[in-house]
């Protein structure tokens, strides 16, 4: 898509409680994804946002003695924005589902579907959980045991089930069981990864049931345009948000410049809504469907699933507050697997941040700035010919930036960190075999002391450009030691084809030793 945008969303997360690390997840997968494409040198724009209709929010405010819109608003200035400060995510674009654009964007677009003749009205009579904001179906009701002895359950996530009977709009999703059906065959990538791929197929090949897609028993929400009686069901609602937020309803030029989007990433359990039913809506409204949608697993917290009634919920500050923003960017990118499950514990984050971070990385750059100090007065030598060993550093680095590149381009930023670290390991095993130490002392061998040394920064000025995307702030501090913004221009400016281009450090580049990149951490 050399001509068109790439866009990338996050789901729009409820503004009904503060954020945890599984919001965190997502939107800092996102960031290292279109921090790659910018340095890729593509047209990149990065979204994310918040849900502050529905019922949900409407009784949480309820609950703490405020109006929907100051709650949200609270939440958004203490909690949501500075989450992006927190973990050093480079959004484009914040979409609040309050905003005037989303508003006279999603009439808009329920303005065209019931134009086209997509939408009828009717009643509903089921079932409906409040806390995942989703109707569910009969064959998905169970009698809640322990504490929701009494209440009716979903099968799909265990929240707790209303029973509600109310005139609204439908959506005629029956209908476009077939051509969602034909878009999975004919575009095998559009669902990922292959576990969400065959459980949303399945979930179609069932058959589709029309759609709810309005509420009329209160009123915190965006009015239905032909008929103020109805708000908006609030995911449908939130779905909208991918294209109100860049124009529909309100900048064309804007929208047909960057739709469709190129990944919907979003956690598996609201797979169903991004796979099923926000493609069939654009069908029905005439726009194509996005390019891929590609859903994440959950993360477990001592082999259980994240949830305030387990009380195991973490926040992003507490993990950032102890390792930093780049090593919690780095354990989520490199220890799950995106697609999978994944189990964390602080414990894992401390011994990966000590012996992959600190020891591996950190101290590689350190060892390299002290010796270019001690041996040449911090001033970057003239390279001799290279060897084998120096031969066998270049070799890796160029696998490396191709493995990672096509790893981005397939969503496994885990792949990506794999191949980039093969780079770490290469240059501290070389280090260790030409022991630039012993060679100091040896006479005539100054310029393969110099040879080694040029070597381990050229690859230090590699993997600096090739890890900025996932720890922009060490990267950043690494550019400077290196002196590499004199001479090459800012670190986000770096191509990740120019990567492997051997020699770009010029004779004389000043190295400096900064702080170290990961200091030690007692906890």
């Amino acid at each position: 898509m050399p001509d068109q945008t790439f866009y990338v969303t996050t789901p729009i997360y409820y503004v009904n409680d503060a954020p945890h690390i599984g919001h965190g997840y997502t939107t800092v997968m996102g960031d290292i994804i279109t921090r790659w494409h910018r340095q890729r040198g593509e047209d990149v724009w990065y979204l994310t946002g918040t849900d502050e209709h529905g019922l949900k929010v409407l009784r949480k405010a309820e609950q703490n003695g405020m109006t929907p819109q100051e709650w949200a608003d609270r939440l958004i200035e203490t909690e949501w924005m500075p989450l992006l400060e927190t973990i050093d995510v480079a959004n484009d674009d914040f979409i609040r589902t309050t905003e005037e654009r989303h508003l006279v964007g999603s009439k808009a677009f329920w303005q065209d579907l019931y134009d086209r003749g997509a939408v009828y009205k009717g009643e509903f009579s089921g079932w409906y959980s409040v806390g995942a904001e989703e109707f569910v179906g009969d064959d998905d009701v169970l009698d809640g045991e322990g504490e929701d002895e009494g209440f009716k359950v979903s099968a799909l996530d265990g929240s707790r089930l209303e029973h509600v009977t109310e005139e609204n709009y439908f959506f005629k999703l029956s209908e476009y069981q077939q051509a969602l059906l034909d878009l999975y065959e004919q575009n095998p990538d559009f669902i990922q990864p292959a576990s969400a791929r065959n459980e949303v197929i399945s979930f179609v090949q069932r058959g589709l049931k029309d759609l709810s897609m309005s509420r009329s028993t209160f009123d915190w929400g965006i009015q239905v345009p032909w008929d103020e009686k109805h708000v908006m069901y609030v995911w449908i609602e939130a779905l909208l948000n991918y294209v109100t937020a860049i124009g529909y309803g309100t900048d064309q030029d804007a929208f047909e410049k960057r739709w469709p989007a190129s990944i919907h990433l979003v956690g598996k359990d609201i797979a169903r809504f991004h796979a099923v039913i926000w493609p069939a809506m654009l069908m029905a409204a005439g726009q194509p469907v996005p390019h891929q949608v590609f859903a994440h697993g959950w993360l477990l917290v001592g082999g259980q699933k994240m949830s305030k009634s387990k009380a195991n919920g973490i926040r992003p500050d507490e993990i950032v507050g102890t390792f930093g923003s780049d090593a919690y960017r780095y354990y989520f990118a490199r220890a799950i697997t995106f697609g999978s499950d994944g189990s964390i514990s602080w414990e894992d984050i401390h011994a990966r941040y000590h012996a992959e971070l600190a020891n591996g990385f950190g101290n590689l750059a350190s060892r390299v700035a002290s010796m270019i100090g001690s041996y040449f007065d911090g001033s970057l030598p003239a390279a001799g010919e290279l060897t084998d060993a120096e031969q066998r550093v270049v070799g890796t680095i160029e696998s490396a930036v191709a493995d990672a590149d096509a790893a981005i381009e397939a969503v496994a930023p885990q792949d990506a960190l794999a191949a980039i670290w093969r780079v770490v390991d290469e240059l501290n095993g070389y280090l260790t075999e030409q022991a630039p130490w012993k060679v100091a002392k040896e006479e005539g061998q100054r310029e393969r002391l110099a040879t080694i040394l040029v070597t381990a920064a050229e690859g230090l000025r590699a993997l600096a450009v090739l890890l900025n995307p996932v720890m922009p702030k060490a990267c950043a501090s690494l550019w400077e030691s290196l002196g590499a913004e004199p001479a090459l221009g800012n670190l986000a400016d770096q191509r990740i084809a120019d990567v492997a281009r051997w020699g770009q450090l010029p004779e004389g580049t000043t190295i400096t030793k900064v702080p170290s990149l990961f200091p030690r951490i007692e906890t």
